[in-house]
């Protein structure tokens, strides 16, 4: 299986026809924000493309549609093997890439399933696109709703054209895959309107409904200087949400899930807790090594830990493991970690920086970046089986386990 990814570029807020009132990315411009460091960093150099420039996506803007089409015919050249999905992204919204209909009628030639990774619809403006992309071979697409009411849509979503959008996505879903995603803002598209809104998605065909909770704090995972995205607006903790996508869930032939929790058909993540066979195929516990992880995940990763015979675990204040900085680390009580840490795979951490943080007591401590994943949160999920999600979680514990006894005190 070959999967090719097209990235076309594009910049967050001018790229996608501005900035929805709730996206990750505004006011990234406040302040001036160094390197994290991370897993694609070199040992003694912390900063690379990825975590300097990339978590970002400072873009210069759209690729010209001849770079991407050189781009394209490269990554052909270097492959084996017959392209099973083409896959279209970049920091900017696909529906707003100028070229876009010429992109997907070239990509149409390689008779490959097109798949668009994100859109929030708001370049669509004639209704018309939507069997281009059906004739083109489009099979697949993660498509923004926020809302069934068009009027919500144009105010928070800043769409200029809501209905002829919600008009494209309802014809999508008459022929390809499509997922809809909507991040919830507590007292504008929750309760009533969200129900509102899965029935409509429902009633039309689509796949699955990916709810997103709300962050608005850095605790919550804004690392970019940009905290808060709505001054005072609520947040729901991570209870409430969960208790939330399991009530719509439950009203809902259609999938729905959440992220960062959960996915209620699956039990995900970290749904191998409730599997004691599988837990009893992992590796034991034999080192002694602190995890270090989020505070959502932690409880998860101790409990499956402690059912193969260890368990030590420590939770830093940032909910979202993979979006750990530095500066969580320097917010860690030293005494409680063993002489050898590991860190999420992931997470925007260089291992020297993290060495000295949590050796600043006189300990000497080994730090260890650990498995790039342990689950798999809704995004990941929503086109999976639950056996592949729990094959996922057996292979990322086991890495992990195999990390501890190898690397931790006996």
């Amino acid at each position: 299986m070959v999967q090719l990814t097209v990235d076309i570029g594009g910049r967050p807020g001018l790229d996608c026809r501005g900035f929805c009132s709730y996206c990750y990315f505004r006011h990234t411009g406040k302040h001036e924000i160094p390197p994290f460091g991370c897993r694609y960093c070199l040992p003694f150099i912390k900063g690379c493309d990825y975590c300097s420039r990339g978590v970002k996506e400072e873009y210069s803007g759209f690729k010209p549609l001849r770079e991407v089409a050189d781009s394209v015919l490269a990554d052909i050249q270097s492959v084996r093997g017959d392209i099973t999905r083409i896959t279209i992204s970049g920091g900017g919204d696909p529906s707003c890439y100028p070229e876009f209909i010429d992109l997907v009628e070239l990509l149409a030639t390689l008779e490959a399933p097109l798949h668009i990774g994100y859109t929030s619809g708001k370049g669509f403006d004639d209704p018309a696109i939507a069997d281009i992309l059906i004739d083109s071979g489009l099979s697949e697409i993660s498509f923004t709703v926020f809302a069934s009411d068009p009027e919500l849509r144009r105010v928070y979503m800043h769409d200029p054209t809501p209905e002829a959008s919600l008009t494209i996505l309802e014809r999508l879903a008459e022929e390809i895959d499509v997922y809809a995603a909507s991040v919830i803002l507590p007292g504008v598209n929750d309760g009533a309107v969200l129900e509102e809104t899965c029935r409509w998605l429902e009633e039309r065909g689509v796949k699955g409904h990916i709810l997103m909770r709300f962050a608005n704090t850095t605790e919550q995972g804004l690392i970019l200087g940009n905290a808060p995205i709505i001054p005072d607006h609520p947040v729901q903790t991570v209870d409430e949400f969960a208790e939330m996508i399991r009530s719509v869930a439950s009203t809902s032939s259609m999938k729905v899930s959440g992220t960062p929790l959960l996915d209620p058909e699956f039990g995900s993540p970290f749904a191998i807790r409730n599997e004691p066979d599988l837990l009893s195929r992992l590796p034991r516990v034999l080192g002694s090594a602190t995890v270090l992880t989020g505070s959502i995940a932690a409880p998860y990763i101790r409990a499956i830990l402690q059912s193969c015979g260890g368990g030590d675990v420590v939770a830093v204040d940032k909910e979202i493991a993979c979006l750990i900085t530095a500066e969580d680390l320097r917010t860690v009580e030293l005494s409680c970690l063993a002489d050898t840490v590991i860190i999420p795979g992931r997470s925007f951490v260089h291992l020297s920086e993290a060495e000295s943080i949590l050796s600043a007591d006189g300990t000497a401590r080994r730090v260890l970046r650990g498995p790039e994943c342990l689950t798999a949160d809704a995004e990941t999920s929503m086109g999976m089986t639950r056996a592949g999600v729990l094959e996922m979680e057996i292979s990322g514990f086991s890495d992990l386990i195999r990390l501890i006894n190898l690397y931790g005190d006996v």
